[in-house]
């Protein structure tokens, strides 16, 4: 009986190969070029500079459609934004408020306190205006993807002219760091979208590293913390092993020096 089995599963995957195997590498996607990002290893950093940079490609360019609903406006703070510039950044949107004596919705303006307002008021109105497809939120993408940063980063510079054998969808752009190498959002970036203040040119490499780097303190703000932390620990742990190793082998030395009594 076992015999047969194995006999039918082998001559199944032997017919039923060749039909499958065009469809796993028509989803393959390709792996995204790595980048060398200052936020990587046990001491690495974000660049302030950068952040802001990040923040206001995200705003000007993704925030039409992407939310971080993870993320409070005060935690801008920490790029270097005051609380006022915090304040008149957060007011610029509004978000659900408390029912009415009526009992029907109203909206607020956003405090710091409040997470980042999403540019929709539900999944359906998302969806009914990007054709269906539904934008992601952003607060964990570096965190949520397999290659992390690096995907992110290949997603935004990584829009070419399709194959002539691939078969794109209509309303589909092709991207091959993307799954299926076909993704409903069109370019999000062209040279010189951003204007950046402190005079770095905006192309689309620039643009997306720094929106990338954004959204991965985003996912982490607290990164540099537990950075910092863990490295003291670890150096207070190293100290109090070899210390302890030491009063260990002088307790040692003392017992073995005694004779025992009989």
């Amino acid at each position: 009986m076992k015999k047969n089995f194995f006999l039918f599963m082998t001559l199944s995957l032997f017919v039923l190969t060749p039909y499958f195997t065009p469809l796993a590498h028509a989803v393959e996607s390709t792996v995204p070029p790595k980048a060398n990002w200052s936020f990587k290893g046990i001491f690495g950093v974000f660049k302030r500079d950068q952040l802001q940079r990040g923040f206001q490609v995200y705003k000007e360019a993704c925030a039409i459609c992407h939310g971080l609903d993870l993320l409070r406006y005060d935690k801008l703070m920490a790029l270097g934004f005051t609380m006022d510039e915090i304040k008149a950044i957060a007011g610029e949107h509004d978000i659900p408020g408390p029912l009415d004596e009526e009992g029907e919705p109203t909206l607020i303006k956003a405090t710091p306190a409040d997470a980042f307002a999403s540019p929709y008021p539900n999944d359906n109105a998302a969806r009914a205006a990007n054709n269906g497809s539904l934008p992601p939120d952003l607060s964990l993408m570096t965190k949520a993807r397999v290659h992390g940063a690096d995907y992110l980063r290949g997603i935004l510079i990584g829009y070419e002219q399709a194959p002539d054998d691939f078969g794109l969808m209509d309303g589909m752009y092709y991207n091959p760091y993307f799954s299926g190498q076909q993704i409903a959002m069109p370019p999000p970036l062209v040279d010189n979208q951003v204007e950046y203040a402190d005079g770095t040119k905006a192309t689309v490499h620039q643009m997306s590293e720094d929106v990338t780097a954004f959204l991965a303190w985003a996912a982490e703000p607290e990164l540099e913390t537990r950075r910092n932390l863990g490295v003291k620990v670890m150096i207070f742990l190293s100290f109090f092993t070899i210390l302890m190793y030491c009063l260990m082998r002088r307790t040692w030395r003392k017992i073995k020096g005694v004779k025992p009594k009989l």
